[in-house]
């Protein structure tokens, strides 16, 4: 018999010997945790940073195509050598250019804004050389999208809605946490002088006097000083204009040497300039505030100080009684039900947790092993300031995830301490021992349950940015309750574990009882007694949780502990006999190979009965939308009054469907021309062929079971029909942004045929109807209507006039021009000089237009008609041609209809592209949310790959054999038939990210409890028993922390996988637990839930039975050959 060898871990053994130091550290550690989590950053997903950079380049006069040739090429050619640059966009449009260069997430923004400066500084040299200014280089801050859109509204004329807006603007831009506040569907004052072209031209002015008479009128000089009586004194000529008859009556010297009045050629307007944006709220006119947040701030505080601008200082006090105030698509809202939702998520997953630990370890026990939770949270809370981490969703579930895995290591530490500690009655030597004896094996199981996890932290791309605090999370969490498990809970246990076998005395208990009732009962009449007093909600709630703690002492003591002792005594050593019988006949004869074929035999089944479901496969998980967007698009060109008549169509009939009070719906907000764009439209410019209308629901747990993806089939249906107009239905995002579902890129150099493939291949698809297409449409427009002015340069310059005179001069009389300001107090007002609009509006009156020049011959002002220089011609010209990584690019998107997946259509489109027939040069591809799949698909088949080398790496290193590597390996491979019945049975789809990241760490957490099966066999193999003997002890004593561990983390997830929602603070502060069952979250991450569960239960099966019976048929095998050679020996000696 081989004596006993006692193993100790120094770490266990010195904290057990200074445990006072480890009582302060862990309040110092509880301190600090709960510190940190209330300073952290509070977001509903993580700040994605993708670097991109914009080149802006103006040229007035310039056609798309020329803007395309003179300046759009010239710079790509510089950006393309640029290193680390994953895609380069450009959009050449006209008098203007824009091209957008994104790098690859590695790349910080700064040196990504440095290189392209250096890029389009080389580029200068080839840009025409009559640019009005230098190409501007900026970068775009993704995570400036509104966090709240506050709308404005009263008796009252815009104008008075604007000045109160504006104080809205003022407070709410002075907090630390805002970067600005856009005003929407407000009218913007200007002062007009509308120039009558006759009378002008009759008095021989022209738009340069009147120019010249306003600017020179309109100005406060100093003159210096002078000393009078002894007192210096400044000299300020003082001719600002402050009132508009000054300015109707300056006096302007026309070309003829007459004097004339400004009112005698002009009107003179104190008035607003054509309103550019339109905003309404459930149909009625307001301005709108769209707030919008500095990156990396609390995005609640944030919100929190705005409301409390508006309750405290704006309604009813700054703002009169009959100004209204509402908010509107409240990202903090959804933002905070989410953390409370996963809060109350972890809490009810930590509460099943302890109770399955009571059943099995005891109360104490099972206090000290759930300990390990808030603890291991509490240090990385601590971390994740230093780490730049933000409180979101993504890292939330991180918890969640790590909330049934962080109690592994504590289960067996605590198991094997209260194991040993029945044969040891000195607990101290026992705690030693027992942390010493599991402590490899236990190291071994948390490191290969990172394995997965770390290839995951270096996912590349937007979905790797977006999921990478996952892994990170997990990573911090698990370390954290190693050394929990190590330092902590050994402490705890030499101080509280008691002998199980020691029968209780009842008048202790009795007393021990009432000690713990009169404590508790004590806390509660004092919070309530300061809430009579104070009225404060925290301190009832503190009461009421008080009696609900009472509550539980005595259920416990009086019911749970009563069926808690017969489960210890008699059912789970039922249970234990029952697996001792089956194990043994496991292990008898052939049945191991036997068992081993049947799991084979059962994984390909798993595979036929998956080709035969067919479960959909979507890229992320499909949401229920919090909101939708009707987005209306005009042919470009259209005025935005034209724009907001269409939108005011399709406006009412969502409001007509929606009905009047619809208890699901919080807000329908419509904005035309500004705020009108794609919620990922970085771009802040007016577009007047723009609207949307927003549709914003309550909460979920508000609905009562009604699905809002209903109300967008039936926005969709309702807003179609309306001809010339582009009208889509689309929901908010959730998850990572990627492409649209259905994204094709037609690409080719000779644009004439670009032009012709794209338009055939998109007509061709529309003539197919393909069942789940919302509309196709192109991002391509080739008929934007154009007056074109052709100057004929020969007779112009008969004339001595240049091209740049006559835009010039028709800018002004056109467009107009800002010659002076208007001062009132603080604000300037611009002073804008044009023609009337009946000059503007006839096209006659502005080709008869008269340009003003002096002759550079005679020194004298001439007047030449502009017919006499230029003719027009009536064209449609291009919106903009668009460019992808140096090549002209034509896309065709759509969104993809409720109950349709990208994956049934675009396989379908793929085909019908590869056979139709294009020009040469020209290239149809599919691209979007498509390419993101495969990248995504590829690296978790990678990342896979990666954990399993990682494990066996881990496994060869512990064990030093391959064989019992690839038996604990096993488990992983097989694991997988639970996730695949799973899906299959409870007809689920499979998500790629959601499900591969769930199938990729379930490697890692199924493989510890086979290290703790092996591991255990061996250890008692090393003390003298039979190899069958040690296999089947192994089974029986391993068999609790097995089941334990896989129960806490099943659990641990039940709650987000089933939707399951309590609220715990409401429960005792308002009496009102909210339960409901779904929403976002649930939406969110069930399918990962889900995997890890299926997987997960029917790996417990392969840990105890397959293991114990693959590690006798290895070792059968070994012995066999063993005598085989010893016999081949034996007759060579002969």
């Amino acid at each position: 018999m081989k004596t006993n060898k006692i193993k100790e871990f120094f770490a266990t053994s010195w904290a057990i010997d200074n445990k006072t130091s480890i009582y302060v550290l862990t309040i110092f550690i509880t301190f600090l945790g709960i510190s940190s989590y209330r300073s952290i950053p509070k977001e509903q997903f993580p700040e994605i940073v993708i670097p991109t950079i914009l080149v802006n380049t103006v040229y007035p006069g310039t056609s798309p195509e020329d803007m395309e040739n003179l300046v759009t090429r010239p710079i790509e050619k510089q950006l393309k050598g640029i290193n680390g640059v994953k895609k380069i966009t450009s959009n050449s449009l006209q008098d203007f250019s824009s091209i957008a260069i994104e790098f690859n997430t590695d790349v910080e923004v700064p040196e990504a804004k440095q290189r392209v400066k250096d890029a389009v500084d080389k580029s200068k040299k080839d840009l025409p050389n009559n640019l009005l200014q230098d190409p501007t280089v900026a970068d775009i801050d993704f995570s400036e999208i509104p966090i709240v859109f506050i709308q404005i509204s009263g008796e009252y004329d815009l104008d008075e809605l604007k000045a109160y807006a504006e104080i809205a603007q003022d407070k709410i831009e002075s907090l630390p946490e805002i970067t600005r506040v856009d005003i929407v569907g407000a009218l913007e004052r200007e002062i007009q002088i509308n120039v009558d072209l006759y009378k002008a031209q009759a008095a021989s002015v022209t738009l340069t006097d009147i120019e010249r008479a306003v600017a020179s009128e309109n100005m406060t000089i100093s003159a210096g000083n002078i000393t009078n009586n002894g007192m210096k004194r400044s000299i300020r000529v003082q001719g600002q204009f402050d009132n508009m008859d000054v300015i109707r009556n300056i006096i302007i010297h026309s070309s003829s040497g007459a004097i004339v009045y400004l009112k005698d050629v002009a009107e003179v307007k104190d008035t607003y300039k054509e309103q550019e944006s339109f905003s309404r709220l459930n149909g009625k006119n307001v301005i709108t505030l769209n707030v919008v947040k500095k990156s990396g701030q609390n995005l609640l505080d944030a919100s929190d100080k705005i409301k409390s601008i508006l309750d405290n200082e704006l309604i009813n006090k700054e703002f009169p009684a009959d100004v209204t105030i509402t908010k509107s698509g409240e990202q903090s809202r959804y933002t905070r039900n989410t953390l409370e939702e996963l809060n109350n998520t972890i809490i009810f997953g930590f509460i099943l947790v302890t109770i399955v630990l009571m059943f099995f370890m005891g109360f104490t026990n099972a206090f000290f092993v759930a300990l390990a939770v808030p603890l291991s949270m509490f240090v990385a809370f601590m971390a994740m300031p230093a780490m730049g981490f933000s409180m979101n969703m993504i890292v939330m579930f991180g918890f969640i995830f790590a909330l049934g895995i962080v109690v592994d290591d504590a289960i067996v530490v605590i198991e094997n301490i209260h194991r040993t500690h029945q044969h040891e009655p000195n607990i101290i030597l026992a705690a030693k021992r027992a942390a010493g004896e599991v402590f490899l094996p236990i190291l071994s199981g948390t490191l290969t349950t990172l394995a997965p996890f770390f290839p995951l932290a270096f996912w590349p791309g937007i979905v790797g940015e977006f999921m990478f605090y996952i892994p990170v999370t997990l990573i911090l969490t698990l370390f954290a309750s190693l050394f929990v498990a190590y330092i902590i809970n050994p402490v705890f246990a030499i101080s509280f574990m008691k002998h199980e076998f020691d029968a209780p005395d009842k008048q202790k208990m009795k007393k021990k009882i009432a000690i713990e009732m009169i404590i508790v009962i004590m806390l509660a009449l004092i919070s309530y007694a300061y809430y009579a007093v104070s009225k404060s909600e925290a301190a009832f709630g503190i009461g009421n949780f008080m009696v609900f703690v009472a509550a539980l002492i005595l259920f416990f003591h009086t019911i749970l502990n009563p069926y808690i002792k017969w489960w210890q005594e008699k059912g789970w050593p039922f249970l234990m006999g029952l697996y001792e019988r089956q194990l043994r006949f496991v292990l008898i004869g052939r049945n191991p190979l036997y068992l081993l074929l049947i799991v084979i035999g059962l994984f390909f089944v798993t595979i036929v009965l998956v080709g035969i479901r067919s479960p959909k496969v979507l890229f992320f998980p499909e949401n229920m939308p919090n909101s939708i967007n009707v987005m209306v698009k005009m042919p470009i060109g259209t005025d935005q009054r034209v724009t907001d008549s269409v939108t005011r169509i399709v406006e009412g009939r969502v409001l007509a469907l929606l009905g009047e009070n619809n208890p699901v719906v919080e807000s329908v907000i419509t904005n035309v021309a500004l705020g009108a764009g794609d919620d990922m439209d970085f771009a802040r410019n007016l577009s007047s062929e723009k609207g949307k209308v927003t549709v914003n629901f309550v909460e979920y747990k508000y609905r009562n079971g009604v699905n809002t993806n209903d109300y967008l089939d039936q926005i969709r249906d309702e807003v179609k029909g309306i001809p010339g107009v582009e009208i889509s239905a689309q929901k908010n995002r959730a998850g990572p942004p990627t492409g649209k579902p259905i994204n094709i890129e037609i690409t080719g150099e000779n644009l004439g045929n670009l032009i012709h493939d794209a338009a055939a291949f998109h007509n061709y698809l529309d003539s197919l109807q393909i069942p789940g297409i919302e509309e196709l449409k192109s991002d391509f427009q080739d008929n934007k209507p154009e007056i074109a002015i052709n100057i004929d340069r020969e007779r112009a310059n008969q004339y001595g006039l240049s091209t740049g005179q006559i835009a010039g001069e028709l800018r002004t009389s056109v467009l107009g021009k800002e010659i002076s300001k208007y001062k009132v107090d603080e604000d300037e007002y611009p002073i804008q000089l044009r023609y009337s609009e009946a000059t503007r509006e006839n096209i006659n009156n502005l080709i008869n237009l008269k340009i003003t020049y002096r002759d550079m011959n005679s020194g004298l002002l001439r007047q030449i008609p502009l017919s006499a220089v230029a003719s027009i011609d009536y064209s449609d010209t291009y919106g903009g041609i668009k460019r992808q990584d140096l090549k002209r690019i034509i896309t065709i998107s759509s969104d993809v209809l409720t109950g349709y997946t990208a994956n049934e259509i675009v396989p379908q489109i793929e085909k019908l592209a590869a056979d139709f027939p294009v020009s040469e040069g020209v290239l149809i591809k599919l691209t979007g949310e498509q390419v993101d799949q495969a990248e995504t698909s590829s690296f978790l088949g990678m990342a896979m790959m990666i954990a399993l080398g990682l494990i066996f790496f881990i496994l060869i290193t512990q064990f030093n054999s391959v064989s019992k590597t690839i038996i604990i390996l096993s488990e992983v491979i097989f694991s997988i038939i639970g996730v695949l019945l799973g899906i299959v049975i409870f007809n689920m789809s499979i998500s790629i990210i959601m499900t591969g990241l769930g199938i990729v760490a379930l490697g890692g957490i199924v493989v510890r409890n086979g290290i703790l099966i092996v591991e255990f066999i061996d250890t008692l193999k090393e003390r003298g028993m039979k190899t069958r003997a040690a296999i089947i002890q192994a089974g029986l004593t391993r068999i609790t922390p097995v089941i334990l561990t896989a129960t806490a983390t099943i659990l641990g997830l039940v709650p987000l996988a089933i939707g399951f929602n309590l609220n715990f603070e409401t429960m005792f502060t308002q009496l009102n637990p909210q339960i409901h069952i779904g929403g976002d979250n649930v939406m969110f991450w069930g399918p990962l839930a889900w995997s890890i569960i299926f997987g997960l239960s029917f790996a417990t099966f392969l840990t105890l039975v397959l293991v114990p019976a693959l590690y006798l048929m290895v070792y059968e095998f070994k012995i066999r050959l063993q005598r085989r050679k010893s016999n081949k020996l034996a007759r060579i000696s002969r």
